[in-house]
């Protein structure tokens, strides 16, 4: 088996595009086409256009489909309406989450998970390994799928140029099928930038052909291809963590502040439960590290892994994600840092960058919030 990237079926277009790729999660991804500073704007002000193609498709069916995934997974997903769809994560038995999901439930026996590239193979071989038991069937449909997604302010008017689907109609985390400039799509309206969009799932075959129409019909309405970095500061200023970051095996919904993802009051068993029970307990109780946020009063811009400390120099936390923010003019990151020092407001924060403490601000999550 070679060790060489996977390309997307967009991959010509993006090198043509002058695109400056990247590896991730085992993907060659555009990681920008030009102005990254650009792309973002473009996205909060207009729209943007982005292969998502590196994500894990998996199909699970049969009459106790829903069973099986309520088992699996944290969330109530037999409870969920067709057409809708679920933001939920699969845990280990710890309660450290293996991956976190959207799940859209296609029909009455139909559910399609869509997991993070990198851990795409643990949550197939995760779910197959739960299925024992349950008349459901899983099906690894990463070969089946390629995913554009149009997001920003401008894509329902972008979207409307090319479909005759109900887009009015279609409410925040629902999807249907449809056709989008002739080509048959799963219409999703969901995404990880914090604004109003859609995800396009599509065969690989006709992807380009979808990627040429939506720049065309977006022309107008200023869209611009966008990459993986612009992605990263989207889904920062919003507040969304990222997997290997704000979510790792050693966390739970819990620690990461969305425990609301599960569901306790859903009938059966599920992984991790009795250690999930006393994560929410501890955190009621006595809660460890908090993610928050953090604005920069200076320019230095923090990372993953530097340290966050307190008035007195010791260490109270993490940095998570860090980047600057173009919405915001500063920079800013998440971080887990110690409950006593996790309120909006907490003076002394600083973070540690390469030996200087920087002063930092705590603020509540998200960032940034679009106007509805």
């Amino acid at each position: 088996m070679s060790d060489s990237p996977r390309r997307t079926a967009l991959d010509a277009v993006h090198r043509a595009l002058g695109a400056t790729m990247t590896d991730f999660a085992g993907w060659e991804m555009p990681l920008r086409y030009g102005s990254e500073r650009d792309e973002h704007n473009a996205v909060r002000t207009r729209a943007g256009l982005f292969d998502l193609s590196h994500m894990g498709e998996i199909t699970v069916t049969g009459p106790q489909a829903g069973e099986l995934l309520d088992h699996a997974l944290v969330g109530h997903l037999s409870a969920v309406p067709v057409g809708r769809a679920r933001y939920t994560m699969i845990c280990e038995e710890s309660g450290g989450i293996l991956d976190d999901l959207i799940v859209y439930r296609l029909g009455a026996e139909e559910y399609l998970v869509v997991a993070n590239a990198a851990n795409a193979q643990v949550v197939l071989d995760a779910l197959a390994e739960c299925r024992d038991g349950f008349d459901a069937a899983v099906r690894d449909d990463r070969e089946a799928y390629a995913l554009l997604a149009v997001q920003g302010p401008a894509s329902p008017a972008v979207l409307a140029k090319l479909t005759d689907a109900d887009l009015d109609g279609l409410k925040y985390y629902a999807g249907l099928p449809g056709t989008v400039a002739g080509v048959r799509a799963l219409i999703a309206r969901t995404g990880y930038t914090g604004e109003d969009g859609f995800e396009l799932f599509v065969s690989p075959g006709d992807a380009e052909a979808l990627w040429s129409a939506l720049t065309e019909a977006g022309a107008a309405e200023g869209l611009v291809p966008c990459g993986l970095s612009c992605r990263d500061t989207l889904r920062l200023e919003a507040g969304m963590p990222l997997y290997g970051h704000e979510l790792t095996r050693a966390t739970t919904p819990f620690d990461a502040g969305l425990g609301r993802v599960v569901k306790f009051d859903k009938p059966g068993d599920f992984t991790g439960r009795a250690a999930l029970e006393e994560a929410a307990r501890r955190t009621r109780e006595n809660p460890p590290r908090t993610l928050v946020g953090l604005v920069a009063a200076g320019r230095r811009v923090p990372r993953a892994g530097y340290a966050v400390v307190g008035a007195d120099g010791s260490v109270i936390g993490e940095v998570t994600s860090g980047a600057p923010s173009p919405t915001l003019g500063k920079p800013i990151a998440m971080a887990y840092v110690d409950a006593a020092h996790a309120a909006p407001g907490t003076e002394g924060v600083a973070v540690d960058i390469r030996g200087t403490h920087e002063p930092y601000e705590v603020v509540a999550l998200p960032f940034y919030r679009r106007e509805r």
